[in-house]
Protein backbone atom coordinates (compact mmCIF):
# COMPACT_ATOMS: atom_id res chain seq x y z
CA UNK A 1 0.00 0.00 0.00
CA UNK A 2 1.25 3.53 -0.87
CA UNK A 3 0.81 5.68 1.99
CA UNK A 4 2.87 8.45 0.78
CA UNK A 5 -0.45 9.67 -1.14
CA UNK A 6 -2.72 9.68 2.25
CA UNK A 7 -0.41 10.79 4.90
CA UNK A 8 1.00 14.56 4.52
CA UNK A 9 2.83 16.46 6.64
CA UNK A 10 2.08 20.51 7.01
CA UNK A 11 5.41 21.19 7.63
CA UNK A 12 6.62 18.78 4.96
CA UNK A 13 9.80 17.59 7.14
CA UNK A 14 11.52 20.38 6.22
CA UNK A 15 13.70 20.65 9.67
CA UNK A 16 12.66 21.35 13.37
CA UNK A 17 9.40 22.90 13.02
CA UNK A 18 9.34 24.99 16.41
CA UNK A 19 11.20 27.63 15.41
CA UNK A 20 8.41 29.15 13.62
CA UNK A 21 6.39 31.60 15.48
CA UNK A 22 2.65 32.14 15.77
CA UNK A 23 0.89 34.40 15.46
CA UNK A 24 0.45 37.10 18.23
CA UNK A 25 -2.76 36.82 18.71
CA UNK A 26 -1.98 33.19 19.68
CA UNK A 27 0.12 33.80 22.37
CA UNK A 28 -2.07 32.33 24.89
CA UNK A 29 -2.98 29.30 26.85
CA UNK A 30 -5.27 27.50 24.06
CA UNK A 31 -8.58 26.70 24.44
CA UNK A 32 -9.57 24.12 26.47
CA UNK A 33 -6.33 24.35 28.16
CA UNK A 34 -6.38 24.05 31.93
CA UNK A 35 -3.43 25.17 34.07
CA UNK A 36 -2.76 22.27 36.04
CA UNK A 37 -3.24 22.90 40.17
CA UNK A 38 0.34 24.22 41.33
CA UNK A 39 1.32 26.20 38.47
CA UNK A 40 -0.59 29.19 38.67
CA UNK A 41 2.34 30.98 40.15
CA UNK A 42 3.89 30.60 36.95
CA UNK A 43 1.42 32.81 35.35
CA UNK A 44 1.44 35.18 37.66
CA UNK A 45 5.17 35.54 37.47
CA UNK A 46 6.22 39.14 35.46
CA UNK A 47 9.74 37.13 33.67
CA UNK A 48 8.20 32.99 33.46
CA UNK A 49 4.68 33.78 33.06
CA UNK A 50 4.92 35.48 29.74
CA UNK A 51 7.81 33.05 28.34
CA UNK A 52 5.57 29.59 29.78
CA UNK A 53 2.21 31.28 28.02
CA UNK A 54 4.29 32.09 24.61
CA UNK A 55 6.22 28.77 24.62
CA UNK A 56 2.91 26.72 25.47
CA UNK A 57 1.21 28.73 22.48
CA UNK A 58 4.01 27.28 20.00
CA UNK A 59 3.58 24.38 21.16
CA UNK A 60 -0.21 24.26 20.63
CA UNK A 61 0.52 25.05 17.31
CA UNK A 62 3.42 22.70 16.23
CA UNK A 63 1.10 19.87 17.68
CA UNK A 64 -1.46 20.65 15.94
CA UNK A 65 1.06 20.93 12.54
CA UNK A 66 2.23 17.33 13.77
CA UNK A 67 -1.02 15.79 13.53
CA UNK A 68 -2.38 17.91 10.37
CA UNK A 69 -3.16 14.96 7.53
CA UNK A 70 -4.22 15.49 3.99
CA UNK A 71 -6.31 11.97 4.61
CA UNK A 72 -9.46 13.27 6.32
CA UNK A 73 -10.21 10.59 7.95
CA UNK A 74 -6.49 10.43 9.47
CA UNK A 75 -6.60 14.11 10.04
CA UNK A 76 -10.29 14.00 12.41
CA UNK A 77 -9.23 10.67 13.93
CA UNK A 78 -5.72 12.38 15.41
CA UNK A 79 -7.62 16.00 16.70
CA UNK A 80 -9.86 13.77 18.27
CA UNK A 81 -8.19 13.93 21.59
CA UNK A 82 -6.23 17.36 20.99
CA UNK A 83 -9.24 19.56 19.98
CA UNK A 84 -10.83 17.84 23.29
CA UNK A 85 -8.42 19.67 25.00
CA UNK A 86 -6.26 18.97 28.25
CA UNK A 87 -3.67 20.12 30.77
CA UNK A 88 -0.58 19.86 28.72
CA UNK A 89 1.49 18.55 31.78
CA UNK A 90 4.49 17.15 29.67
CA UNK A 91 5.10 19.86 27.52
CA UNK A 92 4.42 22.00 30.96
CA UNK A 93 7.24 20.41 32.40
CA UNK A 94 9.47 20.22 29.38
CA UNK A 95 8.89 23.95 29.25
CA UNK A 96 9.78 24.45 33.27
CA UNK A 97 12.86 22.50 33.40
CA UNK A 98 14.29 24.46 30.17
CA UNK A 99 14.32 27.28 32.49
CA UNK A 100 17.08 25.48 34.11
CA UNK A 101 19.28 26.86 30.72
CA UNK A 102 18.50 28.72 27.78
CA UNK A 103 14.91 28.27 26.88
CA UNK A 104 14.76 30.02 24.17
CA UNK A 105 16.48 27.38 22.13
CA UNK A 106 13.78 26.24 19.58
CA UNK A 107 14.29 22.65 19.58
CA UNK A 108 13.07 23.10 23.64
CA UNK A 109 9.49 23.57 22.04
CA UNK A 110 9.74 20.64 19.50
CA UNK A 111 10.92 18.34 22.42
CA UNK A 112 7.98 19.47 24.65
CA UNK A 113 5.69 18.35 21.47
CA UNK A 114 7.40 15.35 20.88
CA UNK A 115 6.21 14.27 24.64
CA UNK A 116 2.63 15.37 24.54
CA UNK A 117 2.64 13.57 20.96
CA UNK A 118 3.30 9.92 22.93
CA UNK A 119 1.02 10.81 25.46
CA UNK A 120 -1.87 11.18 22.96
CA UNK A 121 -0.74 8.00 21.54
CA UNK A 122 -0.48 5.95 24.55
CA UNK A 123 -4.40 7.22 25.27
CA UNK A 124 -5.80 5.83 22.23
CA UNK A 125 -4.70 2.70 23.21
CA UNK A 126 -5.35 2.58 26.48
CA UNK A 127 -9.10 3.75 25.81
CA UNK A 128 -9.17 0.51 23.79
CA UNK A 129 -7.81 -1.62 25.97
CA UNK A 130 -10.12 -0.33 28.99
CA UNK A 131 -12.85 0.11 26.92
CA UNK A 132 -13.48 3.34 28.74
CA UNK A 133 -16.54 5.07 26.86
CA UNK A 134 -15.07 8.82 27.53
CA UNK A 135 -12.13 10.45 27.62
CA UNK A 136 -11.80 14.38 28.84
CA UNK A 137 -15.46 15.03 28.65
CA UNK A 138 -15.77 13.65 24.74
CA UNK A 139 -16.74 9.70 23.45
CA UNK A 140 -13.83 8.12 23.28
CA UNK A 141 -12.27 7.69 19.92
CA UNK A 142 -12.72 3.74 19.59
CA UNK A 143 -16.66 4.65 20.13
CA UNK A 144 -16.80 6.78 17.31
CA UNK A 145 -14.43 4.71 14.61
CA UNK A 146 -14.12 1.35 16.10
CA UNK A 147 -11.23 -0.42 18.07
CA UNK A 148 -8.67 -0.79 14.74
CA UNK A 149 -9.21 3.04 13.93
CA UNK A 150 -8.21 4.13 17.21
CA UNK A 151 -5.02 1.51 17.72
CA UNK A 152 -4.00 2.50 13.88
CA UNK A 153 -4.44 6.42 14.57
CA UNK A 154 -2.24 6.00 18.15
CA UNK A 155 0.01 4.29 16.15
CA UNK A 156 -0.36 6.96 13.53
CA UNK A 157 1.01 9.71 16.78
CA UNK A 158 3.53 7.57 17.82
CA UNK A 159 4.92 7.74 14.22
CA UNK A 160 4.39 11.98 14.14
CA UNK A 161 6.38 12.17 17.55
CA UNK A 162 9.18 9.64 16.51
CA UNK A 163 9.91 11.63 12.61
CA UNK A 164 10.21 15.14 15.17
CA UNK A 165 12.32 13.30 17.94
CA UNK A 166 14.64 12.00 14.70
CA UNK A 167 14.99 15.48 13.84
CA UNK A 168 16.49 16.74 17.25
CA UNK A 169 19.41 14.07 17.40
CA UNK A 170 21.10 10.41 18.35
CA UNK A 171 20.35 11.14 22.25
CA UNK A 172 16.68 12.46 22.11
CA UNK A 173 16.20 9.61 19.97
CA UNK A 174 17.61 7.23 22.70
CA UNK A 175 15.75 8.70 25.48
CA UNK A 176 12.50 8.80 23.29
CA UNK A 177 13.15 4.60 22.35
CA UNK A 178 14.02 3.90 25.69
CA UNK A 179 10.85 5.66 26.76
CA UNK A 180 8.44 3.70 24.44
CA UNK A 181 10.09 0.68 25.69
CA UNK A 182 9.11 1.25 28.79
CA UNK A 183 5.38 2.14 28.03
CA UNK A 184 4.80 -1.10 26.40
CA UNK A 185 6.44 -3.32 28.86
CA UNK A 186 4.12 -1.23 31.62
CA UNK A 187 1.07 -1.92 29.41
CA UNK A 188 2.21 -5.84 28.90
CA UNK A 189 2.67 -5.96 32.91
CA UNK A 190 -0.40 -4.65 33.85
CA UNK A 191 -2.58 -6.60 31.43
CA UNK A 192 -0.68 -10.01 32.26
CA UNK A 193 -0.36 -9.26 36.48
CA UNK A 194 1.90 -10.26 38.99
CA UNK A 195 3.95 -13.22 39.17
CA UNK A 196 3.11 -15.89 41.24
CA UNK A 197 5.63 -15.23 43.31
CA UNK A 198 5.60 -11.21 42.99
CA UNK A 199 4.00 -9.13 45.60
CA UNK A 200 0.80 -7.46 43.62
CA UNK A 201 1.35 -3.69 45.41
CA UNK A 202 4.82 -3.91 43.99
CA UNK A 203 3.49 -5.02 40.40
CA UNK A 204 1.18 -2.56 40.67
CA UNK A 205 4.07 0.57 41.61
CA UNK A 206 6.34 -0.89 39.11
CA UNK A 207 3.75 -0.66 36.17
CA UNK A 208 2.95 2.98 36.76
CA UNK A 209 6.32 3.48 37.06
CA UNK A 210 6.56 2.49 33.03
CA UNK A 211 3.36 3.48 32.11
CA UNK A 212 3.11 6.89 33.54
CA UNK A 213 6.35 7.68 35.10
CA UNK A 214 8.23 7.45 32.34
CA UNK A 215 7.29 9.38 29.84
CA UNK A 216 7.03 12.51 32.75
CA UNK A 217 10.50 11.65 33.59
CA UNK A 218 11.61 11.97 30.05
CA UNK A 219 9.83 15.39 29.89
CA UNK A 220 11.85 16.89 32.30
CA UNK A 221 15.33 15.45 30.82
CA UNK A 222 14.31 16.07 27.34
CA UNK A 223 13.51 20.04 28.29
CA UNK A 224 16.48 20.33 30.68
CA UNK A 225 18.87 18.77 27.75
CA UNK A 226 18.02 21.31 24.92
CA UNK A 227 18.10 24.44 27.07
CA UNK A 228 21.61 23.27 27.61
CA UNK A 229 21.34 22.42 31.42
CA UNK A 230 24.15 20.40 33.47
CA UNK A 231 24.01 16.78 33.64
CA UNK A 232 23.29 17.26 37.37
CA UNK A 233 19.88 19.33 36.72
CA UNK A 234 18.95 16.63 33.77
CA UNK A 235 18.91 13.66 36.79
CA UNK A 236 17.02 15.67 39.21
CA UNK A 237 14.61 16.45 36.34
CA UNK A 238 14.42 12.52 35.52
CA UNK A 239 14.13 11.80 39.35
CA UNK A 240 11.52 14.31 39.84
CA UNK A 241 9.65 13.10 37.19
CA UNK A 242 9.63 9.94 37.79
CA UNK A 243 8.48 10.27 41.18
CA UNK A 244 5.87 12.96 40.68
CA UNK A 245 4.30 10.79 37.65
CA UNK A 246 3.85 7.69 40.14
CA UNK A 247 2.10 10.29 42.49
CA UNK A 248 -0.34 11.89 39.92
CA UNK A 249 -1.34 8.39 38.59
CA UNK A 250 -1.74 7.14 42.10
CA UNK A 251 -4.29 9.93 42.36
CA UNK A 252 -5.76 9.58 39.11
CA UNK A 253 -6.34 5.48 40.35
CA UNK A 254 -7.14 6.53 43.41
CA UNK A 255 -10.05 9.46 42.31
CA UNK A 256 -11.57 6.80 39.70
CA UNK A 257 -12.09 3.60 41.57
CA UNK A 258 -13.63 6.17 44.37
CA UNK A 259 -15.83 8.42 42.58
CA UNK A 260 -14.70 11.69 44.25
CA UNK A 261 -13.97 13.39 41.45
CA UNK A 262 -13.79 12.81 37.47
CA UNK A 263 -9.89 13.78 36.43
CA UNK A 264 -9.63 12.20 32.86
CA UNK A 265 -13.41 12.57 31.77
CA UNK A 266 -13.42 8.55 31.97
CA UNK A 267 -16.67 7.41 34.27
CA UNK A 268 -16.03 7.04 37.86
CA UNK A 269 -15.52 3.28 38.73
CA UNK A 270 -14.48 2.42 35.06
CA UNK A 271 -11.23 0.84 36.44
CA UNK A 272 -13.57 -0.77 39.11
CA UNK A 273 -15.69 -2.64 36.24
CA UNK A 274 -13.14 -3.64 34.51
CA UNK A 275 -11.44 -5.32 36.80
CA UNK A 276 -8.05 -3.25 36.74
CA UNK A 277 -6.29 -3.53 40.45
CA UNK A 278 -5.72 -0.23 41.54
CA UNK A 279 -3.91 0.74 44.81
CA UNK A 280 -7.18 0.88 47.23
CA UNK A 281 -8.11 -2.50 45.81
CA UNK A 282 -5.02 -3.99 46.22
CA UNK A 283 -4.87 -2.67 49.71
CA UNK A 284 -8.55 -3.78 50.14
CA UNK A 285 -7.33 -7.24 49.51
CA UNK A 286 -4.56 -7.09 51.60
CA UNK A 287 -7.00 -5.93 54.08
CA UNK A 288 -9.42 -8.84 53.97
CA UNK A 289 -6.30 -11.70 53.82
CA UNK A 290 -5.64 -10.21 57.32
CA UNK A 291 -9.09 -10.91 58.53
CA UNK A 292 -10.67 -6.90 58.36
CA UNK A 293 -14.43 -8.19 58.24
CA UNK A 294 -15.45 -4.95 56.40
CA UNK A 295 -12.79 -5.39 53.93
CA UNK A 296 -14.57 -9.16 53.20
CA UNK A 297 -17.86 -7.52 52.67
CA UNK A 298 -16.52 -4.68 50.71
CA UNK A 299 -14.32 -6.75 48.30
CA UNK A 300 -17.28 -8.99 48.06
CA UNK A 301 -19.26 -5.81 45.91
CA UNK A 302 -16.06 -4.86 43.92
CA UNK A 303 -15.20 -8.17 42.84
CA UNK A 304 -18.81 -8.95 42.05
CA UNK A 305 -20.74 -8.38 38.47
CA UNK A 306 -20.40 -4.30 37.92
CA UNK A 307 -22.27 -4.56 34.80
CA UNK A 308 -25.09 -2.66 36.00
CA UNK A 309 -24.86 0.91 36.73
CA UNK A 310 -26.76 0.25 40.42
CA UNK A 311 -23.93 -2.02 41.32
CA UNK A 312 -21.25 0.06 40.10
CA UNK A 313 -22.10 2.69 41.99
CA UNK A 314 -22.96 0.74 45.29
CA UNK A 315 -19.05 -0.94 45.33
CA UNK A 316 -18.08 2.65 44.25
CA UNK A 317 -19.55 4.44 47.41
CA UNK A 318 -18.57 1.12 49.58
CA UNK A 319 -14.96 1.61 48.75
CA UNK A 320 -14.91 5.62 49.36
CA UNK A 321 -16.32 4.76 52.69
CA UNK A 322 -13.20 1.87 53.85
CA UNK A 323 -10.32 3.08 55.33
CA UNK A 324 -8.04 1.98 52.39
CA UNK A 325 -9.23 4.59 50.52
CA UNK A 326 -7.79 7.18 53.03
CA UNK A 327 -4.95 4.79 52.99
CA UNK A 328 -4.07 4.97 49.24
CA UNK A 329 -4.31 8.83 49.52
CA UNK A 330 -1.20 8.51 51.91
CA UNK A 331 1.03 6.50 49.93
CA UNK A 332 0.03 9.44 46.80
CA UNK A 333 1.24 11.68 48.81
CA UNK A 334 4.48 9.39 50.06
CA UNK A 335 5.38 10.00 46.58
CA UNK A 336 4.61 13.46 45.96
CA UNK A 337 6.76 14.43 49.06
CA UNK A 338 9.83 11.89 47.88
CA UNK A 339 9.30 14.33 43.92
CA UNK A 340 9.71 17.27 46.05
CA UNK A 341 12.38 16.11 48.08
CA UNK A 342 14.65 15.24 44.77
CA UNK A 343 14.33 19.18 43.86
CA UNK A 344 16.84 19.84 46.16
CA UNK A 345 19.73 20.24 44.29
CA UNK A 346 18.12 22.73 42.02
CA UNK A 347 18.47 26.34 41.94
CA UNK A 348 16.37 28.63 44.62
CA UNK A 349 13.75 30.71 42.60
CA UNK A 350 10.19 30.53 40.55
CA UNK A 351 10.87 27.33 38.23
CA UNK A 352 12.05 25.38 41.92
CA UNK A 353 8.73 26.53 43.34
CA UNK A 354 6.37 25.99 40.02
CA UNK A 355 7.25 22.33 40.81
CA UNK A 356 7.59 21.58 44.56
CA UNK A 357 3.47 23.26 44.20
CA UNK A 358 2.89 20.88 40.96
CA UNK A 359 4.34 17.60 43.26
CA UNK A 360 1.95 18.69 45.90
CA UNK A 361 -0.95 19.85 43.73
CA UNK A 362 -1.26 16.14 42.01
CA UNK A 363 -2.78 14.97 45.19
CA UNK A 364 -5.06 17.39 46.02
CA UNK A 365 -6.85 18.76 43.03
CA UNK A 366 -10.41 19.55 42.32
CA UNK A 367 -10.35 17.98 38.21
Amino acid sequence: MNTSANHSWTHAGHGPVASEDPNPSTMSIATGLKLPAGFTAVAEDPQLGPSISMSMARVEKVLREAIANSDPLADATSRHLVEAGGKRIRPLLALLAAHLGDPSRKEVVQAAVVVELTHLATLYHDDVMDSAPYRRGAPTAHEVWGNTVAILTGDLLFARASILVSELGGKALGIQARTFERLCLGQLHETVGPREDEDPLEHYLSVIADKTGSLVAASGQLGAIFAGASEELQDVMIEYGEKVGIAFQLADDVIDVTGLKQVSGKSPGTDLREGVPTLPVLLLRKAAAEGDASAVSVLALVEGDLTSEDALARAVSALREHPVAAQSWVVAREWSDQAIAALKPLPEGMVKTALASFAAAVVDRDV
